[in-house]
């Protein structure tokens, strides 16, 4: 089976042609970093401009890349939420034409179900696993019993942590997007200078908060010398991602007892999602993992971030199971991968 992937949720432009035997025959990524950076963080009118620009050239370009043609498809698997609407409706309107003109099945993905199947692309991961899903829009906890089967543990109860990233950055003067420019700026400073909270740390539940974190940071940059010298803003950077790992770890901690009270025999913790990418993140949780008796699978760095891999690949992993979508399937700006989770208490929860 190869299926063409198409990923449009949010601020990138994807492309990609995925086999059954995971082998990536094209994975291709258009950025629109530039084009949002002066705005500070991304502008919905400007994405959806942009997929329209772009997605047929690139589907073009995919294609050729994988030396294929439309007539070798099996299937079209295209984002049809959560994330940016009109974005989304750019994606899946091109993914069902090519289907209904080729006459092949599609699959309607759930972007979240795209990172939560990601580390199956690349290796055997056996369900049932825990996830811990985190990216710019998201922040959860979940356990990932089957292809569309999941439960949630815990998510976030304001801000995601890569939403978090991103305006951290904004207030230290760093550059757009926030993850990788605090990662950078963290590795010359020191995590101890400034004592930042550890929101919700050792209470009841997996849920995340990192508002708190938000503004207890916004008060120290303000009791600082200004401009910030290179050392401020290292060690702010530092102090900041070690406040988010040790929070997020403290909650997986308590996630690995919920899953392990349901599944004793689970073995395998999952991160994925764009924030899965940040190094210090990732030794945190080996460490977690290794010390809970479980094993730590994260997908490689590109398919971490946004990408049409990931998306092809769930496409598959529906399409095996004939779980094939008509042709008028409407995007859903919000899509809950556990749509029985109760709502969590809290100011802009993430679906």
């Amino acid at each position: 089976m190869v299926v063409l992937g198409i990923e449009t949720s949010c601020d990138e432009t994807a492309a990609a042609i995925v086999s059954d035997r995971r082998e990536i025959l094209a994975d291709l990524v258009r950025s629109q970093v530039a084009a949002h950076a002066p705005y500070g963080g991304i502008v919905p009118e400007i994405a959806a401009r942009a997929h329209l620009d772009h997605l047929d050239s690139l589907i073009r370009e995919a294609l050729a890349t994988a030396g294929i043609g439309f007539g070798d498809l099996d299937g079209v698997a295209a984002t049809a939420g959560p994330g940016l609407i009109g974005g989304l409706i750019v994606g899946v309107m091109m993914g069902e034409a090519i289907a209904a003109a080729r006459d092949l099945p599609f699959a309607a993905v759930n972007h979240l179900e795209g990172h939560a199947l990601s580390p199956r692309l690349v290796g055997e991961v056996a369900f049932p696993y825990l996830l811990l899903l985190v990216s710019g829009g998201h922040c959860q906890l979940l356990i990932a019993e089957g292809v569309g089967r999941y439960r949630r543990l815990g998510t976030t109860i304001d801000d995601a942590v890569g939403e978090a990233f991103d305006k951290a950055a904004k207030m230290m003067g760093l550059a757009y997007p926030g993850g990788p420019e605090i990662e950078r700026a963290a590795e010359t400073g020191d995590p101890a200078r400034f004592d930042l909270p550890r929101p919700l740390l050792g209470s009841p539940g997996c849920h995340f908060s990192f508002s708190g974190l938000k503004t207890a940071l916004r008060r120290t940059i303000a009791a600082l010398p200004q401009p910030l010298s290179a050392r401020d803003v290292a060690d702010l950077a530092a102090s900041f991602q070690a406040a988010v790992a040790d929070s997020i770890a403290d909650r997986c901690t308590r996630a690995i007892a919920a899953f392990r009270r349901r599944h004793p025999r689970g073995d395998t913790l999952v991160v994925a999602g764009g924030v899965a990418a940040n190094r210090m993140l990732r030794k945190r949780l080996e460490t977690l993992a290794a010390e809970s008796g479980l094993t730590l699978v994260a997908p490689p760095q590109r398919l971490c971030t946004d990408n049409a891999a990931m998306i092809a690949w769930a496409g598959i992993e529906r399409l095996r199971l004939g779980l094939a979508d008509p042709l008028d399937f409407a995007p859903r700006p919000r899509w809950p991968l556990d749509p029985t989770a109760p709502p969590a208490a809290g100011a802009g929860v993430k679906a």
